[in-house]
C-alpha cells in the first residue's frame, strides 16, 4: 500500500508503481472544475483519483488488464465515484470521445528488442529504440479525441527528445510548454503541456 497527500494506493508487481514522474505529474495538474479528463495509462490509478476530486469525470483507460483491476480496487478505496475504466491501447476505448484535457505518463524509456520484458508490465515504460514509439503514436491522434480550445498534459524524459515534442505540438495548432521539470539520475523527467488554440 502506497500513500500519497493522504490517498492510499494499492499496488501490484505487474503495475508501474507511482514514482518520480508520476508525483511530477500529480503536483503540475492544470484541472478545472468542469473539465471531462482522459487519463490514458493509468496504472495504479493515482493520477486518475488526484484528477476526480477536482473535475466532472474522468474516463482512465490502460492498455494492462492488471492496472485496469488495481486502479479499480484504489477507486473505490478513495471513494472515487466519477471515473468510468476502459481496457485497450492508447485512444482505442474512446473512439469517437472528445475531452477538455488529456493527461499520459508515456512510456519514455528507450528500450531495445533485447531489453524488453515478456510481461506487461513492459508498456509502463517501453518507448522502443528511440523512446518515442509510444509518443509519436499517441501524437498522430490527439487532435480526434481533444475539444476545441482543450489541454494536453504528458510526462517525458530528456533521452527521448522533448524539444520534438513541443515542434510536434505547435505544428498541430497547440501552445506547448515544459511546465515542471526534475533531474533523476541519468535524465530530466519534464511535463509538457499544451493548450489547443480555440
Amino acid at each position: 500500500m502506497l500513500e500519497y497527500k493522504g490517498l492510499y494506493f494499492n499496488t501490484h508487481p505487474q503495475v508501474y508503481e507511482p514514482a518520480e514522474d508520476s508525483f511530477l505529474l500529480a503536483e503540475h495538474l492544470e484541472l478545472n472544475r468542469g473539465d471531462e479528463v482522459l487519463e490514458i495509462g493509468t496504472g495504479t490509478g493515482l493520477i486518475t483519483v488526484c484528477a476526480a476530486r477536482k473535475v466532472a469525470w474522468v474516463v482512465a483507460t490502460d492498455v494492462n488488464p492488471y492496472a485496469i483491476k488495481c486502479a479499480s480496487k484504489n477507486l473505490i478505496t478513495n471513494r472515487t465515484f466519477n471515473v468510468e475504466l476502459r481496457e485497450g491501447n492508447l485512444f482505442e476505448p474512446v473512439m469517437g470521445e472528445k475531452f477538455d484535457l488529456i493527461l499520459f505518463n508515456t512510456p519514455y524509456l528507450p528500450t531495445h528488442e533485447d531489453e524488453e520484458l515478456d510481461e506487461d508490465i513492459n508498456t509502463a515504460w517501453n518507448g522502443g529504440s528511440d523512446g518515442r514509439k509510444i509518443i509519436d503514436n499517441f501524437l498522430d491522434a490527439l487532435c480526434d479525441h481533444i475539444r476545441e480550445g482543450g489541454r494536453v498534459q504528458l510526462v517525458q524524459s530528456s533521452l527521448s527528445g522533448v524539444e520534438k515534442t513541443i515542434e510536434r505540438l505547435e505544428e498541430m495548432g497547440f501552445q506547448a510548454k515544459v511546465t515542471a521539470r526534475k533531474k533523476c539520475f541519468f535524465e530530466e523527467i519534464v511535463v509538457i503541456t499544451g493548450k489547443l488554440s480555440s
